[in-house]
């Protein structure tokens, strides 16, 4: 029980690097130094001490909205494997969970910005919705395609029985649920080319534009959810891409963090070397890693 639980301590604490990693790859492919891989924990430390601003249009669901989501992220964070390794909290059926406790947190989320009031933030809640429509199909069929290959509905049972030799019988399904998940995650991470996080028109904004209102701690926490997200969503696809089980517990947590970096890093490039789609070809994006999940499933159930 000590290692899954140092597994977990170690997500929470090393997740706020893959937005830092993700910003430098960025700020080299622009000619630019960045800012410090680091930041993120220089600006949840300063939030923290900090007195949050409310408005008085606002009630409870506003003040609850970061606490909840967060929350969540910690349970999600709970539920999923390590380098292959069992997770922290597993059982029967936690992929299910997993699906749920996403929604949950989407949901505060857009709970908190419909409280204020906001005709700026009600339509970046309504195009998160919108696009969640798209997205949460094209995930839950890619772990039902990876649960079809063995493992049952446990993702700790999952990914422990997916090993190297699985790349090469089912290749086609593992390099489809590869490609779905990438969308799935640069679009619920609101990434380029879905969303843009560093944007500041707030017509084109869908994550950012529903945290306006947001300040001090409960910041904090929708920027440190964000990075548990961040990492939650990219575990699954490291999980894939490395199923190796070196038999050492170090080796195989240190070879799944450098998957990790990886996968940040392949996000810097995405969005350094790409623009952001129009909202109107979002839906078609994720209608894709919709078809990648389905087509997944399909060559599973016919192996």
């Amino acid at each position: 029980m000590t290692r899954p639980l140092i597994q977990y301590f170690l997500a929470l604490v090393l997740a706020p690097l893959l937005p830092g990693i993700i910003n430098r790859v960025k700020a080299f492919f622009g000619g630019r130094r960045g800012v410090p891989i680091l930041q993120l924990y220089f600006d949840l430390y300063k939030l923290v001490h900090k007195t949050p601003v409310y408005s008085r249009t606002t009630t409870w669901l506003f003040r609850a909205g970061p606490v909840i989501g967060l929350a969540a992220m910690l349970c999600v964070l709970a539920l999923l494997p390590f380098g292959g390794r069992p997770s922290f909290l597993s059982f029967e059926g936690d992929l299910i969970l997993l699906v749920y406790l996403l929604g949950v947190a989407r949901l505060a989320t857009v709970l908190a910005a419909l409280d204020t009031g906001s005709s700026f933030e009600g339509m970046g809640a309504s195009r998160e919705v919108q696009f969640a429509v798209f997205a949460e199909p094209a995930f839950f069929l890619a772990l039902a395609a990876l649960a079809r290959g063995g493992g049952g509905l446990s993702l700790s049972g999952i990914f422990s029985n997916l090993t190297p030799a699985a790349w090469l019988t089912a290749s086609p399904v593992l390099t489809l649920v590869t490609a779905s998940l990438f969308i799935v995650f640069l679009a619920e991470n609101s990434r380029v080319p879905v969303d843009d996080p560093n944007t500041h028109l707030e017509l084109t904004m869908i994550h950012e534009v529903m945290v306006l209102d947001h300040s001090g701690p409960d910041l904090a926490f929708i920027f440190y959810g964000a990075a548990l997200k961040l990492w939650a969503l990219g575990s699954l696809i490291a999980c894939v891409i490395l199923p190796r089980h070196y038999g050492s517990w170090l080796v195989d947590s240190g070879a799944f963090i450098l998957a990790m970096f990886f996968i940040a890093a392949a996000v810097g490039v995405v969005e350094s070397v790409m623009g952001r789609l129009r909202l109107l070809k979002v839906p078609y994006l994720l209608m894709t890693a919709l078809t990648f999940s389905i087509l997944a499933l399909i060559f599973q159930a016919g192996r």
